[in-house]
Parts: C-alpha cells; sequence; structure tokens
C-alpha cells in the first residue's frame, strides 16, 4: 500500500498492490476506520479519510464499499465488495492523511 500525490510522505491518494498492479480504492463506505487502518499499515499511529480531491489515479480501482472495525492489520482484511467489484470511476479514489 501506498499514499501518492499528497503535499508530503503522509497524506495522499491510497493505492494498492494487487495481482502485480497498484489500483486505488473507491471512496464508498470508506471511513475514519479505513483510513486509521490504511496508516497503521504504513506505521503510523492513526490516520483520517481526506475528504479534500487527491487527484485521479489510473489503472485499476481495486476495492470498494470498504467496512473496517479499525482492528484490521490491512486493508485487504476489512469487508469489500471483491478485488475489482466497483461502481465507481477515479474520481471518487479514496485520500488520507496519517
Amino acid at each position: 500500500i501506498r499514499l501518492v500525490d499528497g503535499n508530503d510522505e503522509h497524506e495522499g491518494r491510497v493505492e494498492i498492490f494487487h495481482n502485480g498492479q497498484w489500483g486505488t480504492i473507491c471512496d464508498d463506505s470508506f471511513g475514519h476506520e479505513a483510513a486509521s487502518v490504511v496508516c497503521r499499515s504504513l506505521g503510523y499511529s492513526d490516520g483520517q479519510y481526506y475528504k479534500g480531491y487527491i487527484g485521479s489515479g489510473r489503472g485499476n480501482i481495486w476495492l470498494d464499499d470498504i467496512s473496517c472495525s479499525g482492528n484490521e492489520v490491512s486493508i485487504d482484511q476489512c469487508s469489500h465488495g471483491g478485488w475489482g467489484n466497483h461502481d465507481c470511476s477515479h474520481s471518487e479514489d479514496v485520500g488520507v492523511q496519517c
């Protein structure tokens, strides 16, 4: 997992590596718990969903409809609609601030 196109290294659009390709996460159902999971997996203590527009990614939209309890080790352990299953465009790509 990585953050790209932010103002510094602790914020940006969330991209996740799956099947040998980087892709984005749609913001449907994404909230504070999911942002915390992303940031903790990157070594930060917590995180916030970044509602400001970070910019559109390219390639696959890997995850959508993410629901986390906040205790997961990585974002793919959260409930989601399945890899590559989404009803989103890249204008809905998730950003976080850690």
